[in-house]
């Protein structure tokens, strides 16, 4: 009788123990997570940031890249839905055109965070993102600064995602009160190196006086650079976003490109997964979360060399 009851226990114990391991795998969390490019060192940094913070909640992810394709990103999305993920977090390719994604996630009852790019149509619970505005704003008292408060500056734009319209207001904000500062050109270089080449060497063709240009990230201002370095503009001065390595590099070497918005990715990889630990245990959280931003200049660099 004695060995019977013991044997019972034993089974029981088991079955508790396996009900405890299915319950603990059950609650494991799947996050669905569509980048717009993993070939930016920006996003390859603010990838690092999301995995070193779910891997503290153990937190599944499941990482995509849009490579700048809204088509793509939209079929991602989609996907995720299918997968019936726990959260899905967002960096879209176009911040309208985004929309139907996150309203299939909304029908699904799945939460959707945005990360760096906010989205324009859909519910999303918290965005998160460099302060843009603020930063474009170092941008443009910077600008002002160099060209001693007077001066022709094109603005080499991509209009089609929030960020950038944040960035770009708040440079015109930065150069507001310099009324001899005049933005005489502001065009699409669709954020990529060899398309702003191009819509810089239009700008320089068309402006013989151009004394400055504000590149909205830093594949931008390297193609303007490249631009200007091809028309033997040199004095054109140059103000970058995102103080990527080779922006730096081109800093110190004291080329055009004078300085550069520094952006800090991994804190918004860990502040997304972050803010969805909090939504997931009940805890509501604001509908944006604006991480800081500084500028960096070649005496800025040559500080943090050490030199």
């Amino acid at each position: 009788m004695r060995c019977v009851l013991s044997i019972s226990v034993c089974t029981l114990a088991l079955l508790l123990a396996s009900c405890q391991n299915k319950e603990q795998h059950s609650t494991t969390k799947t996050i669905g997570v569509a980048l717009l490019t993993r070939n930016h060192i920006f996003y390859k940094d603010l990838e690092d940031g999301l995995k070193e913070e779910a891997a503290k909640f153990k937190y599944e992810l499941i990482i995509t890249s849009a490579d700048f394709d809204l088509g793509k990103q939209l079929s991602q999305i989609e996907d995720f839905v299918t997968r019936k993920v726990d959260a899905i977090i967002v960096c879209p390719v176009d911040s309208k055109g985004v929309g139907p994604g996150i309203k299939k996630a909304n029908e699904a009852k799945i939460p959707v965070f945005t990360a760096d790019i906010a989205a324009q149509e859909g519910e999303v619970v918290c965005h998160i993102a460099s302060d843009n505005v603020a930063g474009g704003r170092l941008a443009g008292e910077y600008m002002a600064k160099l060209l001693g408060g007077k001066g022709n500056i094109a603005i080499i734009n991509q209009p089609a995602v929030t960020s950038v319209l944040d960035r770009v207001q708040g440079f015109r904000e930065g150069i507001a009160q310099y009324p001899d500062i005049k933005v005489v050109a502001d065009v699409n270089g669709q954020s990529v190196r060899d398309k702003a080449l191009q819509a810089t060497a239009d700008v320089l063709l068309a402006q013989p006086l151009l004394d400055g240009i504000f590149g909205i990230n830093d594949d931008t201002a390297l193609g303007a650079l490249d631009a200007a370095q091809q028309f033997k503009r040199t004095h054109v001065v140059i103000i970058g976003y995102d103080a990527t390595p080779p922006a730096c590099d081109a800093i110190m070497k004291g080329t055009s490109l004078k300085a550069d918005v520094i952006q800090y990715p991994t804190k918004i990889g860990t502040a997304t997964i972050e803010s969805i630990q909090k939504h997931f245990s009940g805890t509501s959280v604001p509908a944006v979360i604006p991480v800081e931003v500084g500028i960096i200049d070649r005496d800025g660099l040559l500080k943090m060399a050490g030199k």
